[in-house]
């Protein structure tokens, strides 16, 4: 973890250092006619003259003690503009999660089951929303549900009903990869030589689904489901940006857009720690679901 921490920091900064566009430019905030003195004056207050590994290990000691530095924009502290906006992308990946995994694996559990048609219909509706990109299906359902219907409303956040269209839009992707990793996961269960030996003694189909074919699929379905849930993080730039919400995501744009170095910085390293965490914890959870990767190793 922080082996690929070091690596991606350094490669984040790097990028802001090789930007197109002066630095000094925006922070004089863009004025023009200014003397050598005050544009030596701004390199020397933040360091800019100094060499590129000099910069860098500065802004990753800052970053270690907590100090993300402060917003070009905003004139304020990252780590308060960052704290400011959590709450609503995290609200946000926690309401999706919550419909990817429910509708995710109930449908990739009703076409293990079903098969035939079902089956086909459960596939062919996956890919179809797999194969639509996100800032196509937020314009849909903006004119369907919030323009023409007039269900919900399309800008903003501050409650559930604010967050149900981009929740939906955020998960609709996410919820046909769970579908497919869950029905390829009970499909291969029930093959197995444990599970004709429960059919064959009379038990009940939907016991041996229960007890049988979903129990020992929970370790690869949720293994996916912690892998989306982390990737969300990066997702909800473009879902945030469509629906006008104040998270982390449209943070990072708007960052990008006005070259605030110090947040686009921050951000993304905090994507790329929040992904790194996630992954750590599905896997030290594996285990305590499925007794036999605990035998294995």
């Amino acid at each position: 973890m922080v082996a690929t921490l070091l690596a991606t920091s350094f490669v984040i900064f790097g990028a802001s250092y090789a930007a197109p566009g002066d630095p000094v430019t925006f922070l004089a905030g863009g004025k023009e006619n200014l003397t050598p003195e005050y544009l030596a004056a701004i390199r020397a207050q933040y360091h800019l003259d100094d060499p590129f590994l000099v910069q860098y290990a500065r802004w990753l000691g800052d970053a270690v003690t907590g100090d993300l530095g402060r917003s070009m924009q905003y004139n304020d502290q990252v780590f308060d503009l960052m704290l400011a906006r959590l709450p609503s992308t995290l609200g946000l990946v926690a309401y999706a999660s919550v419909l990817f995994v429910v509708f995710g694996v109930a449908l990739g559990v009703l076409a293990a089951v079903r098969g035939g048609r079902t089956d086909s219909a459960v596939v062919a509706g996956t890919t179809l929303a797999t194969s639509v990109p996100s800032f196509v299906t937020a314009a849909v359902l903006i004119s369907l549900f919030g323009v023409q219907l007039g269900w919900f409303p399309v800008m903003g956040g501050g409650s559930l009903w604010h967050l149900t269209l981009p929740a939906v839009t955020l998960a609709l992707g996410a919820l046909a990869i769970i579908s497919r990793v869950t029905r390829q996961a009970m499909v291969e269960q029930r093959e197995l030589d444990h599970v004709t030996v429960a059919r064959a003694s009379g038990l009940a189909e939907r016991l041996i689904v229960t007890r049988h074919v979903l129990r020992g699929a929970l370790g690869p379905i949720v293994t996916m489901c912690g892998l989306v849930t982390a990737g969300m993080l990066a997702g909800t730039v473009v879902v945030e940006t469509a629906f006008s919400l104040n998270g982390i995501g449209s943070l990072l744009v708007k960052a990008i857009n006005t070259h605030d170095f110090p947040v686009t910085q921050a951000v993304m390293l905090f994507m790329v720690a929040a992904y790194i965490v996630v992954t750590i914890l599905v896997e030290l959870l594996q285990p305590l679901i499925d007794p036999r990767v605990r035998r294995r190793a």
